[in-house]
């Protein structure tokens, strides 16, 4: 009986050794599949957000006047084009949605609703110009997204990863509440944009034009919010990087969702 023992002891050694084995193989980053980033999200960037215009109201709210590029880091050539601005030229050639490409579309007042198209591709509407966005995370086979591929288009080709992001230490945005705690931000890249408007007046962007996105979550003691830092390289017609920062209020639903479609003016 003594000598049966020890063999029992080692079976069950044995099969809790086996279960551990296959449970580090299923875990991410120790033999098993990664989680897609659907799964890995470290931050919930779905539902209907409504933007806070706070700053830049008389190049946001409205049409400013022709040749009010203040606060853009045009070139010669940026403003020279600005300056010929025509909306009813746009309109007749039907391109009324220069000023909503991908450079511009999350300046435009009004709402925005994500959601995963599925585990790899995050879509992104606005109701403001009707317009859809789809950010492509990379898959597991490794492949690269060949964006060279893509026709240009006003929205482009978007490239996402998630990113660490510091939050900061005091205050919420708009003082008072807690500060967002440790927080991560969605990284977006966008090339193969058409060229158009980063306002609506005409202010211009070239085909060359790369647009880096910081996308991140968090929350105060009232309600959530989305915070869009958005930086537009164009060795064309700016002399730096143009850098904004928009932000957005989540709502509780899509009632208030109202799709418009593209104004020249």
């Amino acid at each position: 009986m003594s000598r049966q023992i020890p063999q029992v002891f080692a079976c069950a050694l044995a099969v809790v050794a086996s279960a551990a084995l296959v449970r580090a193989q299923q875990a991410p980053g120790r033999g098993g599949p990664p989680p897609t980033p659907r799964a890995a999200a470290p931050v919930d960037l779905t539902g209907v957000w409504v933007s806070v215009v706070s700053e830049d109201w008389r190049w946001r709210m409205i049409t400013p006047a022709k040749g009010d590029y203040a606060s853009v880091p045009l070139t010669p050539a940026g403003k020279a084009l600005a300056d010929q601005w025509d909306p009813a030229k746009d309109t007749a050639a039907g391109e009324q949605c220069r000023s909503y490409a991908a450079p511009a579309i999350m300046r435009v007042p009004g709402r925005v609703r994500i959601s995963w198209q599925d585990d790899y591709n995050l879509k992104v509407e606005t109701d403001a110009g009707t317009q859809t966005r789809i950010f492509q995370f990379q898959r597991p086979d490794g492949q690269p997204l060949n964006a060279s591929a893509v026709q240009p288009s006003w929205q482009g080709f978007s490239l996402a990863r998630w990113e660490p992001q510091l939050a900061p230490s005091t205050g919420g945005r708009f003082g008072g509440g807690a500060a967002p705690r440790s927080t991560r931000s969605l990284h977006v890249v966008t090339t193969r944009i058409r060229p158009g408007y980063l306002r609506k007046n005409g202010v211009p962007f070239s085909a060359d034009a790369t647009v880096t996105e910081y996308y991140d979550a968090w929350r105060d003691s009232s309600t959530q919010w989305l915070t869009v830092m958005t930086v537009v390289r164009d060795p064309q017609y700016l002399r730096q990087p143009f850098v904004t920062t928009t932000d957005f209020k989540k709502e509780p639903d899509a009632a208030k969702w109202d799709p418009t479609p593209c104004q020249a003016r």
